[in-house]
């Protein structure tokens, strides 16, 4: 065993120092030129193009994909950022895979997608990296308008607003903006510090504060914002981790897998981030094949992953279930935890299998685990919200909560799914529903 022991069985350096960089290299290295415009060369350019209808924020697929055929992929970008801000990111971390790319033609005929995600990625990275901002203010509105978390709801409702004229101040309780994008998905989705520099390209729009450190029910609460603004839009996400709620889920070594991941891609040095020798991952979503792959890349000796019903029903898409099986990872489905076993700290975590209803079959097995990360769904937190339903923000229409002036999107609001690319549709819509409101 190499590295600094902080208990027994988690210990950092694993690895050789050179590995991490491997380790954690880009997922998908980005398309040069001529890769780009073989790919592009491959679209149908549908007419009533299903990629469009799949995509959550509408964007122009084969539009887009024509201009970069074209030889323009700014105006390719711009098609793109003109209905997705963040699509850069979204081009990296997107299930693309079982959205546009999965309504693709040439995926139903052929069984081979035109590379949808690549070449999004191709466009607003070539627009970034000049340093261009496809947008400008309009007139200035008078309105000043408050956003409450600075993810991609948060940020995409920002960006809108402050295009359409109004000032925006956007707080979030963490020290850096960004949210999912910046401190939880995987570090080799997002490499070179692009979570950051995105937001830094966004806020080129000007008229937007941004102030961290900010916590709603802390550091401010909703009937202030509302006394201070003209409107209000709640893109807080999902602070709070659901419990196992087993006997000896208190035990040293059990840790939420969304802490894990943040820590990781805040890291400066990871062969300074501790990783067990057994590690045990519970849940059957992104977050949970994150920790889990990303444990393995840190150099823990076994990963197991283990989700309750069978694999057909993971959130996680296949793409990432094979991913995580291509690293070393263990699936094991159809096995609800029953309780944690050690002295002090997790040695071992017993589980039971069910059947497909969730129902206990009685047979029971334990997994050695020095490490157990939870991913088994976020939970909202916060005094004073508008009305829930389903443990989110109730909401309607684009946005609209049960108090006036005040609307709410991403995971935190109820009906969309908890994706980066519906985040900011719904961030968008609300800017604009906002927008219509204000100005009568």
């Amino acid at each position: 065993m190499t590295g600094k022991a902080l208990a027994e069985g988690i210990v950092t350096g694993r690895l050789d120092p050179s590995a991490y960089a491997d380790h954690f290299s880009d997922l998908h290295p980005p398309l040069d030129d001529h890769e780009a415009l073989v790919a592009a060369d491959r679209c149908y350019f549908c007419h009533d193009a299903p990629c469009i209808t799949a995509c959550p924020t509408d964007i122009d697929i084969p539009l887009f994909i024509r201009q970069i055929a074209t030889g323009t992929p700014e105006a390719a970008a711009k098609t793109i950022f003109e209905q997705n801000i963040l699509g850069g990111m979204c081009a990296r971390v997107c299930p693309t895979e079982t959205l546009c790319e999965q309504a693709c033609v040439r995926e139903k005929a052929e069984g081979k997608p035109v590379l949808i995600g690549q070449l999004q990625r191709y466009a607003t990275d070539r627009m970034m990296t000049k340093d261009m901002h496809p947008f400008s203010r309009a007139a200035a509105t008078g309105k000043h308008v408050a956003v409450v978390g600075a993810g991609p709801a948060g940020l995409a409702c920002a960006h809108r607003l402050a295009m359409l004229g109004h000032d925006v101040s956007v707080f979030d309780a963490r020290p850096k903006p960004g949210g999912l994008n910046e401190y939880g998905i995987a570090a080799y989705k997002s490499v070179d510090g692009f979570a950051e520099a995105e937001v830094d390209w966004l806020l080129k729009i000007g008229g937007i504060t941004i102030k961290t450190d900010a916590a709603l029910g802390r550091d401010l609460t909703l009937t202030e914002l509302q006394a201070d603004h003209d409107a209000v839009f709640l893109g807080l996400g999902l602070g709070g981790v659901n419990a196992l709620g087993v006997t000896g889920d208190d035990k040293s070594g059990v840790l939420d897998a969304v802490d894990f991941i943040a820590d990781l891609r805040q890291a400066e040095d990871l062969s300074q981030l501790p990783v067990g020798r057994e590690v045990v991952v519970i849940g059957g979503g992104m977050t949970a094949v994150d920790a889990a792959v990303q444990a393995k890349l840190l150099g823990a000796l076994n990963v197991s992953l283990v989700y309750r019903r069978g694999r057909e029903r993971m959130n996680a898409s296949k793409f990432e279930q094979d991913l995580a099986a291509s690293k070393g990872v263990r699936i094991i489905t159809n096995a609800s935890p029953v309780a944690v076993h050690g002295n002090g700290a997790v040695r071992e975590i017993e589980f039971e299998y069910t059947d497909d209803d969730l129902a206990p079959t009685g047979q029971t097995f334990r997994l050695a685990a020095d490490q157990v990360f939870r991913a088994i769904g976020q939970t909202l937190t916060g005094d004073g919200l508008p009305a829930t339903e389903r443990g989110k923000i109730a909401v309607t229409g684009a946005g609209r909560t049960s108090v006036a002036g005040v609307w709410a999107g991403g995971d935190c609001a109820a009906g969309g799914d908890d994706l980066t690319v519906t985040a900011v549709a719904e961030g968008r819509d609300a800017a604009m529903d906002i927008h219509t409101t204000l100005m009568g």
